[in-house]
Order: structure tokens, then sequence, then C-alpha cells
């Protein structure tokens, strides 16, 4: 009887953990990455997007570089929002990051030039 207890009680807290990393986030990990493996994904439309930055932080005695999109106020249009950090479960070098922000910023410029061409 013993080892049906204990079973029982393995059991239940294997489900309980189970539920508890799918619904806990991870500190700073990431904000839309869950302990279990979920991820969700937020789409973003360009007009809202103000610029693109690489940031850095340090963290651990060690400094990393993030890519993150500025997002413009909509009541302010000189105005930031809100800043949103981009490739939160890998953590790309700074010359691959470099190359995103490039191809980025032509995009943004094009977007810029596009509607006085017109």
């Amino acid at each position: 009887q013993n080892s049906v207890v204990l079973s029982a009680a393995i059991f239940i807290s294997l489900i309980g953990l189970i539920i508890y990393l799918h619904f806990v986030k991870i500190d700073q990990e990431s904000l839309l990455s869950y302990a279990s493996g979920k991820e969700s994904t937020t789409f973003i439309e360009m007009g809202q997007v103000k610029d693109v930055v690489i940031n850095e932080a340090i963290h651990m005695q060690k400094v990393i570089y993030y890519l993150c999109i500025l997002l413009q106020d909509p009541e302010d249009p000189q105005g930031v929002s809100e800043v949103v950090p981009l490739f939160q479960s890998s953590k790309p070098r700074l010359d691959c990051l470099i190359e995103v922000y490039k191809s980025c910023q032509e995009i943004l410029e094009q977007r810029k030039t596009a509607p006085q061409s017109s």
C-alpha cells in the first residue's frame, strides 16, 4: 500500500510541476517564452514602428546585445510608447544583429521616402 501512495504522490507532483511550468513565465529570459517551451508570437504593424535599435545590457559581468523595435506613441509622434525586444529565445552575435539592423533601417528608410514620392 505504501508503494501505491508513493506512486500517487509522485504522479500528482509531476502533474503539478507540468502545470506550473506551462503557466509561469521565465523571469528575464523572455517575456514570450514559457518554461514549458510554449511560445507566443506578436505581430506589429509597420506603421507603429518608429525605429529599430541595438541595445546593450550587462548581465553577469558580460555585455549582451539585443535588437529592439521602438513603437511610436499614438498621442505623441516624437515619443516612444513601448520597446519590444526581438530574438528573445536566441542570442545572436553582434555581427548578426548588425546585419539585421541594417536591413531594417533600409526598410524604414524606404517607408519614409515612399509617401513623399507619390
